[in-house]
């Protein structure tokens, strides 16, 4: 798949999700150079802003395998690898898979699963494969996780680690629409639209899995100058030099920051990463992965305001 062809795929998942999830555009963006990249996705919201729907439209932009998980505190590993089941017939035991083994996986509210359940997801969104009973079953070539979580209610949830949170691609944060695009919704609620029921999304199968997969290849053509590369580098390395944070970005974080970069720049129809792209990146690909000082977090400071200051003391290179 050359370039031309895959930034139209591109943009015609994108179309898709901006005719489903109104008032979104950031969001929209994000799940599709998450898709794009072959990373996975962390939303973050109040109750009802489109995180599940978002994540529903997505999935059916690709005839892929979906499913949703729905995390609760007694969720176990097993309720979403799978068990070995033995059958008579086959005299033996047979490997049942969980809803894991799906291609694109909604993780809904995946901060109320307790830690054992947390740590066989890490495995899965680390190495793509899940381990029951010492062996090794790998997952969908395509396997990407779309998780949601609600930062306002913490009674029965269990805070995400750090080690967890570094796994997604990008995390986004999503508040409530401007008011002309909660109007529009008002709207096409009124002329039959149902978020509980994908018959009404008018959402069409953009690519199947092998265009994804070709999709995510061509990613990888996407150049990238060494100023750029050393750009990604000093921003990363800045949010380690802040004494509002006690802990900065992972090198992890820099290959995620490129990595992201290069998705959208294919996702814009450019052949090679920009600045831009880098900068529009930097929030969603760092916010998570920096834990603020206790001070920092007293007075108020968000992680936000924390990786735009180091982005101020990078200079931006020229191409």
């Amino acid at each position: 798949m050359d370039l031309d062809e895959a930034t139209r795929l591109a943009g015609s998942i994108r179309r898709e999700l901006d005719q489903v999830v109104i008032g979104q555009p950031a969001a929209v963006e994000h799940a599709v150079v998450a898709l794009v990249a072959g990373g996975h996705l962390l939303l973050e919201g109040p109750p009802g802003t489109a995180k599940t729907l978002l994540a529903r439209a997505l999935s059916m932009t690709v005839s892929g395998d979906f499913r949703r998980i729905q995390f609760t505190p007694d969720l176990m590993p097993a309720d979403i690898i799978g068990v070995n089941i033995y059958r008579n017939e086959a005299r033996g035991f047979e490997f049942q898979p969980g809803p894991l083994f799906g291609d694109i996986v909604l993780a809904d509210e995946i901060n109320r699963a307790p830690a054992k359940t947390q740590s066989a997801l890490l495995e899965a969104m680390q190495e793509r494969r899940a381990t029951v009973d010492g062996k090794p079953h790998p997952l969908s070539p395509v396997f990407s996780v779309l998780a949601t979580q609600n930062p306002v209610e913490y009674e029965g949830t269990y805070p995400l680690p750090e080690a967890q949170l570094d796994r997604f691609l990008l995390k986004t944060i999503i508040g409530y629409p401007p008011i002309d695009a909660e109007a529009d919704m008002l709207k096409r609620h009124r002329d039959g639209f149902d978020a509980a029921d994908p018959s009404t999304f008018g959402v069409p199968v953009v690519a199947s899995v092998p265009e994804l997969l070709a999709l995510r290849a061509a990613v990888r053509t996407i150049r990238v100058a060494d100023a750029v590369v050393n750009y990604v580098n000093q921003i990363v390395r800045g949010t380690r030099e802040l004494p509002a944070l006690s802990l900065g970005a992972s090198p992890r974080a820099s290959v995620m920051l490129l990595g992201a970069s290069r998705a959208l720049a294919l996702l814009r129809g450019k052949s090679f990463v920009t600045p831009d792209e880098v900068r529009d990146m930097a929030l969603p690909a760092l916010r998570h992965r920096v834990i603020l000082s206790p001070e920092t977090e007293i007075g108020g400071t968000t992680a936000d305001e924390c990786i735009g200051r180091a982005l101020s003391r990078v200079d931006v290179p020229r191409l």
